[in-house]
């Protein structure tokens, strides 16, 4: 058995979630090589290279890779999947998009959202919003994988670093190319690897009230912002910060959730969240079964106190 994973990347900067994808390929066994696609990255194949475990370190480095579009980067990673039994992703954005079109390529199944492995053929995956575990076994000669990142602790580096091997790609266009696009930027920690996350849900009422309230809470805790599929419905805040079953799945050390019921869709993407506080004013709503802390308070009142509280701490409450 051996392992090819889709490092992921902004050609400058390893994702952390690649690590967490190595550390489940580790328990799949065999070796594990790091394919880095993109433009200009080199930097990134030598981060990739100092993770455990890894062998080696495959760098496409060209032109027709610098916005990294899901065909291309699937024609790549099925082009190299001949001597590997299996290929692996993280569950995000970019993995879902390339994987898909990379088991097509091959004619063989994807696994979804890896939460454990039992052997190289035996996979654990959610169902059911999370309610369930499937345990799944795959006959195809090639297995092709995206890996829930919080369900693996991230593999450490080490001070010797893997060989990168620089791979001759094609320089002929991809079938499609990016136009433009917009990002939204941010100087607090991304969503998916963040310590500390705060959400809002529907209870805070409007936009207004969720930056007003949530922003000065997450300031002091160091904390990335995230919401409900409710909240975002309602146009609270921009879909890149949707937690839950079809936003981003989140474990940090804290999760607070402010005006959040806990509806079956969000708690799949945070409940294994290291310690969970809930501020709700219905003592009876859900998120309370799977809180390690309640508070049954009007968040109005509640979130004002606790920003005003940590900001008489030392250290600003960024040490949870």
């Amino acid at each position: 058995m051996s392992c090819l994973i889709l490092a992921e990347h902004d050609n400058s900067t390893l994702h952390p979630v690649t690590a967490h994808v190595v550390a489940a390929a580790r328990r799949i066994g065999g070796e594990i090589h790091l394919l880095v696609a993109g433009d200009g990255c080199r930097r990134v194949a030598e981060q990739a290279a100092t993770l455990d475990g890894v062998a080696g370190v495959w760098l496409a480095d060209a032109a027709r890779y610098a916005d990294q579009t899901p065909e291309s980067v699937a024609e790549l990673v099925a082009a190299r999947m001949a001597p590997h039994s299996h290929g692996l992703a993280a569950a995000t954005a970019a993995g879902k998009s390339v994987m898909p079109r990379v088991a097509a390529l091959l004619d063989v199944a994807q696994i979804s959202d890896l939460v454990g492995v039992e052997s190289g053929d035996t996979f654990v995956r959610p169902i059911y919003a999370g309610s369930a575990l499937a345990t799944v076994r795959s006959s195809d000669a090639k297995k092709i994988i995206t890996v829930r990142a919080t369900a693996f602790a991230a593999a450490g580096t080490n001070s010797a670093p893997a060989p990168i091997e620089s791979l001759a790609v094609p320089d002929a266009p991809g079938k499609s190319r990016v136009v433009s696009r917009r990002l939204n930027r941010s100087a607090r920690p991304e969503l998916d690897a963040a310590r500390v996350v705060v959400s809002g849900g529907r209870g805070l009422g409007s936009a207004e009230n969720f930056h007003a309230l949530l922003e000065p809470l997450a300031d002091r805790l160091g904390a990335a912002i995230g919401a409900s599929r409710a909240a975002v419905d309602a146009g609270f805040v921009s879909n890149d910060l949707q937690v839950g079953q079809t936003g981003k799945i989140v474990a940090p050390r804290l999760y607070i959730a402010a005006g959040l019921s806990g509806a079956i869709q969000h708690v799949a993407g945070m409940k294994d969240s290291q310690v969970i506080v809930a501020i709700n004013k219905d003592p009876e709503a859900p998120i309370f079964q799977i809180a390690d802390y309640g508070l049954v308070a009007d968040l109005f009142d509640a979130i004002p106190a606790l920003t005003a509280a940590l900001g008489r701490t030392g250290d600003g409450g960024r040490n949870p």
